[in-house]
């Protein structure tokens, strides 16, 4: 499995800065041997703890500027007044995928940073026995690390933290870990994978999941300069566990199935830090949520984006308006009077239940079913059409053709990513509005009503990014004629600057674009006249349908498009926000909700969704490993 590694250079060293480097870079290469999909290293000094980790293999980690930068200031900062610590990973990839940095090793608790090699097969279940810690991430090593926080913070001295850890673990556990308080560098085992030489001529300390690669670290050139030759690798038994002193490299070893007596209060010494490649920090508009990174955003002195000062009111468009439209197409004979898009979001379900029961309309249903609508969706479409007694029409594309589509273009994306980009693997959903006028034609039916587009989730930013700017109001999108021609002149740039983009899709993305600029009819849109109101929008779907949400997300928006977590995924990743900032900063605009409500919204819905994502990514048919790989190392917007 994975190689796990640990460096202690005592105050009295007399190893320089570059022979630590060496060190270090031969453990990293020898450890890849075990595993080779991630990276990470973090160095302890006197007064800080410093991660660093990529989604690579460790010998291309180390040829980045990034890492070398990050090192040579780690190791500056190091003033001999105590030990230097260092522990390394070289990941073969278990629980959690390596293309989310926090799954990748070290992984940090509150008090501890440690490296795993192995499976902790039980982990669900000491979650669940454990509900007063909490899990953040995938990746089982986290709760070791968890745990012995919990452990130490109750008093137990490190010896016996560690032992009453590995009484509740089950599987395969081999660690190493430094943490914030004390000056001791801690390793165990429950299996043997572990061995460790000290070399007392040269002050250091060294520890590597193999009994090999520090046979071969000793005969290189830092240890050999310094050393007698008369140093013997040791294994940490199965069941063992070490507590090296960082100042001193004294070492006691200590028995797993004891529990070591002892008492000593925790008292944090050190700041963690992560030097891993991450998004820097947000200036968010102070009325409402949106960042600087929002595109063609601008703020004022103080502090409020030009989004909210552009901001209009609301049209004076009434449910008396909305009569007045609706009024010519009823029918006293009960036949069908109006067609209702129906995604199977929260939107256009409630929309029928409105449309239906207070509008008093007959309407037909109509879902253009383009390969991404999700089992919820349609489950939630047949409750509400069921219970309201409502046709129900499907118009379905060739869903593998689509998905093939989509795959093609998401792969040609990946190749050379821009923001700009993303809505093509979108692009399949927009004959939407073509099929719609199509079933208004076949039914006779004039009237077609559309139950999103509200002025709450316009977004703007994902035109934005093409370098358009699109002024929707009371719509779904309101790009001009120079805005269209502009949005062609990107695509038509990026196709020819990716020629993976000129596939078999091209011709379904040239029908969306026509579906959604040139050829869509001007539809009724409910929301436009009608009260949207979330709370009674969730508590009438739930209570009186039976209404389903997705199992890996608390919001109900969007959990009827298998698209929205992947790219919202993106956007937030790269740009620091996704359509669930929008949403709130509008439903803040609207006097719906505070910005204090809106950022603890967002910052729930922004969590990854990493259960969609991988039902989305084997529908479609790519790697998701591969993908978040690529979309973590994008550089961040700035």
């Amino acid at each position: 499995m994975c190689g796990i590694f640990g460096i202690v250079v005592s105050k009295s060293s007399r190893l320089e800065h570059h022979d630590i480097a060496r060190l270090i870079s031969d453990l990293f290469s020898l450890s890849e041997s075990r595993g080779s999909e991630a990276a990470g290293i973090a160095i302890s000094t006197e007064q800080e703890i410093v991660s660093f980790k990529r989604a690579m293999r460790a010998t291309k980690m180390l040829k980045t500027q990034e890492y070398i930068d990050y090192l040579r200031q780690s190791l500056s900062s190091w003033r001999r007044d105590g030990g230097l610590s260092i522990i390394g990973h070289s990941r073969l990839v278990t629980n959690g995928t390596q293309g989310v940095d926090d799954n990748n090793q070290p992984v940090a608790s509150r008090h501890c940073v440690g490296v795993h090699n192995g499976i902790v097969v039980n982990d669900n279940d000491v979650w669940r026995k454990h509900p007063d810690i909490t899990r953040e991430h995938e990746v089982d090593t986290e709760v070791i690390y968890r745990l012995i926080d919990k452990f130490r913070e109750a008093g137990s001295i490190w010896q016996a933290a560690i032992a009453q850890t590995y009484a509740e673990l089950e599987g395969e556990a081999n660690i190493a870990f430094i943490q914030d308080s004390d000056p001791v560098f801690a390793a165990a085992t429950n299996v043997g994978s572990a061995y460790f030489v000290e070399v007392r001529e040269a002050g250091v300390f060294l520890f590597a999941s193999e009994a090999h690669f520090l046979r071969r670290l000793l005969a290189s050139p830092p240890i050999r300069k310094a050393a007698s030759g008369n140093n013997h690798v040791v294994q940490l038994k199965p069941g063992t566990g070490i507590i090296v002193d960082t100042e001193t490299l004294e070492q006691k070893t200590f028995l797993l199935s004891d529990q070591p007596v002892g008492a000593q209060p925790l008292t944090p010494r050190k700041s963690m830090v992560d030097r891993s490649p991450r998004r820097v920090s947000l200036r968010r508009c102070t009325q409402c949520i949106l960042p600087h990174t929002f595109p063609f955003i601008t703020f004022d002195e103080h502090g409020v984006c030009s989004i909210c000062q552009e901001a209009r009111p609301v049209s004076g468009d009434s449910l008396h308006t909305l009569e007045q439209r609706i009024a010519p197409y009823r029918r006293a004979d009960g036949a069908p009077d109006c067609i209702v898009a129906l995604s199977g979001g929260r939107d256009s379900c409630y929309g029928l239940h409105v449309i239906k029961k207070e509008l008093g309309l007959n309407p037909v249903a109509y879902t253009y079913d383009w390969a991404m609508v999700t089992d919820e969706a349609r489950r939630n479409c047949a409750k509400v059409c069921g219970q309201l007694g409502v046709e129900h029409i499907i118009r379905s594309a060739d869903i593998l053709a689509k998905r093939r589509n989509i795959r093609m273009n998401v792969e040609a994306w990946l190749r050379r990513p821009e923001l700009g980009m993303i809505p093509l693997f979108m692009a399949g959903d927009k004959q939407f509005f073509h099929y719609a006028t199509q079933v208004s034609k076949q039914t006779e039916i004039p009237l077609v009503i559309f139950c999103g587009g509200n002025n709450l989730e316009i977004t703007r930013f994902k035109t934005g990014f093409c370098g358009v700017k699109d002024q929707s109001t009371n719509t779904m999108v309101g790009l001009d004629n120079r805005g269209k021609l502009k949005l062609l002149a990107y695509y038509a740039k990026n196709y020819l600057l990716n020629p993976a983009y000129l596939n078999r899709s091209i011709f379904d993305t040239l029908f969306a674009f026509y579906s959604t600029y040139v050829g869509r009819q001007d539809f009724l849109y409910l929301y436009r006249y009608y009260p949207w109101d979330e709370k009674a929008i969730e508590t009438t779907l739930r209570d009186q349908y039976g209404w389903e949400g997705s199992g890996d997300s608390k919001s109900t928006w969007r959990i009827g498009d298998g698209t929205a977590s992947f790219y919202n995924y993106i956007y937030h990743t790269v740009a620091g926000f996704s359509e669930h900032d929008t949403f709130r900063s509008n439903q803040i605009r609207a006097g719906l909700i505070t910005r204090s409500q809106a950022l603890e919204l967002a910052a729930a819905e922004n969590r990854p969704r990493y259960e969609s994502m991988r039902e989305y990514a084997q529908l479609v048919g790519f790697n998701l490993d591969e993908a978040l790989t690529v979309i973590n190392q994008i550089p961040k917007l700035s």
